[in-house]
């Protein structure tokens, strides 16, 4: 049976770099972001490097909550090994500042569209072996962050979400595995978006740094292992795999019946 990556986002950055990395294992992929013409390049540069992989294209911009159903239903003749939500948008601002259309964009995508695609993921795939899903975080979402409240609230999201799923899963005996990355400070286009500016030095706005290829190595170290967690620790840039770092009250006398 032919299998899949899917990389949500896939047109820059992060997503764009782990495109490449999983190509170099040989991984067939589905590549999703709003931009055609990047997932275009990405899927050319692939195919010259790698020519023996498959390289599929959807352009669908994920905030269109709606249409999520019907995205992946087109894709329901793929079999979908790895499904990797690494869609999402920054926004540094003051709450008193933000603009409500960016807000929703933001809310749209880091928490809806990845908990829709997540769900119907996790259905699909609850009982089908070697499958994993894993949720692009951030460290701010586990540290709040200076003038950037909504984002880090939208972040812990996806980190107590995808935690919560991941242990829910192993108390089912699931055999698909759920996994949260917490990338810190990344050289990626997302300091220009994220701070609504055309120019962003990240050699002047950070002491440190990583790479978008740095990164997708750290992806890929997550996905070869069975923890739930990989996080960059925003003090030293060291990269960590670890299990669930929320409590969970699983075995709690309060809980529901």
């Amino acid at each position: 049976m032919k299998k899949y990556v899917v990389i949500t986002g896939a047109s820059s950055g992060i997503g764009y770099a782990v495109a490449k990395g999983f190509a170099k294992r040989q991984k067939n992929l589905i590549l999703i972001a709003r931009r055609e013409d990047n997932l275009l390049k990405l899927k050319n540069e692939i195919e010259n490097e790698v020519p023996e992989i498959e390289v599929l294209i959807k352009a669908a911009d994920l905030t269109k909550i709606d249409s999520l159903e019907n995205l992946f239903s087109e894709l329901d003749q793929y079999f979908i090994e790895t499904w990797i939500n690494n869609a999402g948008l920054g926004y540094y601002s003051e709450v008193k500042d933000q603009s409500l259309t960016k807000t929703l964009q933001l809310l749209n995508l880091n928490v809806e569209a990845l908990t829709v695609l997540s769900v119907l993921y996790v259905r699909k795939y609850h009982d089908q072996p070697g499958t994993q899903l894993i949720n692009i975080s951030s460290a701010g979402g586990y540290t709040m962050v200076p003038n950037a409240a909504t984002y880090c609230a939208s972040k812990f999201y996806v980190s107590s979400f995808t935690e919560a799923l991941s242990l829910e899963l192993r108390e089912s005996s699931s055999s698909l595995q759920a996994k949260v990355l917490a990338p810190a400070a990344t050289k990626t286009e997302f300091g220009q978006k994220a701070n609504d500016v055309s120019e962003y030095d990240y050699d002047k706005k950070f002491n440190n740094y990583h790479t978008s290829d740095e990164m997708a190595q750290f992806l890929l170290d997550l996905y070869d292992s069975d923890k739930v967690v990989g996080i960059i620790d925003r003090k030293t840039f060291s990269f960590t795999l670890t299990e669930n770092l929320f409590a969970y009250a699983n075995q709690a006398s309060s809980n529901q019946k």
